[in-house]
């Protein structure tokens, strides 16, 4: 058993050494764009997201706050507590996206092979392509100069045998850096006496779950692996790998990944019990969740309501079936399902789509037997939509009850999940 997993393991190694990835990550995004766009926020503590008087967390913060102790995803309480001289902004969602569309275009030269992780993260596979540029590090190069060149912005970028070392590359010269972790033994050697919190995956709670029984750095992980996986079984062995530099995982292009759902959410300044407010709500994520499937090509069979109430109290309701896919369809199931709870003042509310296929699979009724071209019509209809939302955007085009929804409430607000 020993020596196959010996073996296995000298495979993945041999395997990994032949492999290139490239992790790039701008720096503190959401806040640079502000700044690129108005320069007199330049060396000031800004904190994207709500309002010291508002509820939510911060999204992202620039350097000069991060010396304050403002993170992100901190109450934005705490970080009104931490720097109350901060300047505080609403994201400007078009902007950034903008700014990532055209980032993500330098990067599609180099390679075909990326995995986007959010609009300003993403994992390139350079390992056929980097030679035609000069190499990784030519190509490392390449990307910080003409994203600075051509949006104005920093980033950092790392180099690395596996998705792994790549991305504990990038973090190590923050912000504007390079660097490169090109075996197991270095990375290793980097992060040995560090928190186990460096670690991928090991979150809060399983760093303190180790903490309680004295293991506080990855030189204590490697060091006591049974302890590791007796008090966490699969997830200690895998913990264990990462450790020891053995990372698998292969970069996944966009258009491979099998997301298991897709989810949009609000949560309301003010609780609310206004029911009709709330499928106005609903109806503006169901437009932005059916835009994200229909670009990927995918139909979803379960469509899940969730609800938050005052009490912080949290409900979910569920509904499968045919799939779906037009905005009309996944609103008509969450409003019916938001009709059958308990109607009292409500926190959040959001939308979850899974169950995807790659094909739209429903059953016959008499009404498509009557007429037997209406689904050709309608397919038709939505192909000519979608290709105008790509070229202007998806506020092209409107429906009467999504421009009245738009006017009670206001889209920018919706979050990803």
């Amino acid at each position: 058993m020993a020596q196959g997993l010996a073996k296995q393991a000298l495979l993945w190694y041999n395997k990994s050494m032949e492999q290139t990835i490239i992790h790039v990550d701008m720096d503190a995004f959401f806040a640079a764009v502000e700044v690129r766009d108005n320069p007199e926020l330049r060396g000031k503590p800004l904190i994207i997201g709500a309002l010291p008087s508002e509820r939510g967390v911060v999204a992202t913060c620039s350097y000069e706050a991060r010396k304050f102790g403002v993170r992100s995803a901190m109450n934005i309480k705490e970080a009104y507590r931490l720097c109350p001289h901060g300047i505080y902004m609403h994201p400007s969602r078009h902007k950034y996206k903008e700014s990532s569309d055209r980032i993500r275009e330098i990067w599609n030269t180099y390679t075909d092979l990326i995995e986007y992780i959010s609009l300003d993260e993403g994992f390139l596979d350079v390992t056929k392509s980097a030679r035609v540029f000069g190499g990784a590090r030519a190509v490392a190069m390449q990307i910080k100069k003409r994203t600075l060149e051509k949006i104005g912005l920093t980033c950092s970028v790392g180099i690395g045998y596996s998705m792994t070392a790549a991305k504990l590359a990038s973090e190590e010269k923050k912000p504007d850096g390079f660097f490169e972790i090109l075996t197991p033994q270095a990375l290793v050697e980097l992060i040995i006496d560090r928190p186990v919190r460096i670690v991928y995956g090991v979150g809060p709670k399983t760093a303190e779950t180790l903490q309680a029984i004295g293991i506080k750095t990855v030189r204590d992980i490697l060091a006591n692996k049974p302890a590791v996986i007796q008090l966490l079984g699969n997830m200690g062995h895998h913990i264990i790998d990462l450790a020891e530099g053995i990372d698998p995982r292969q970069v996944t292009p966009h258009f491979e990944s099998e997301s298991k759902s897709q989810g949009r959410e609000h949560t309301f300044q003010h609780d609310t019990d206004d029911f009709e407010y709330l499928k106005d709500v609903l109806r503006l994520i169901a437009k932005d969740l059916s835009l994200k499937i229909r670009l990927e090509g995918i139909f979803a069979r379960t469509v899940t309501l969730k609800v938050k109430y005052t009490d912080m109290r949290q409900i979910t309701r569920a509904k499968s079936g045919d799939t779906v896919y037009r905005a009309r369809d996944i609103y008509n199931i969450a409003a019916a399902l938001l009709d059958g709870i308990e109607h009292r003042p409500v926190r959040l509310v959001g939308i979850t789509l899974s169950g995807f296929s790659d094909s739209d699979m429903k059953q016959f009724t008499l009404e498509d037997v009557a007429n037997p071209h209406e689904d050709e019509r309608r397919a038709a209809l939505d192909d000519a939509l979608l290709k105008l939302q790509r070229k202007f955007g998806s506020s092209i085009i409107k429906t009467g009850d999504e421009l009245i929804a738009e006017q009670r409430f206001g889209s920018d607000d919706i979050r990803d999940e």
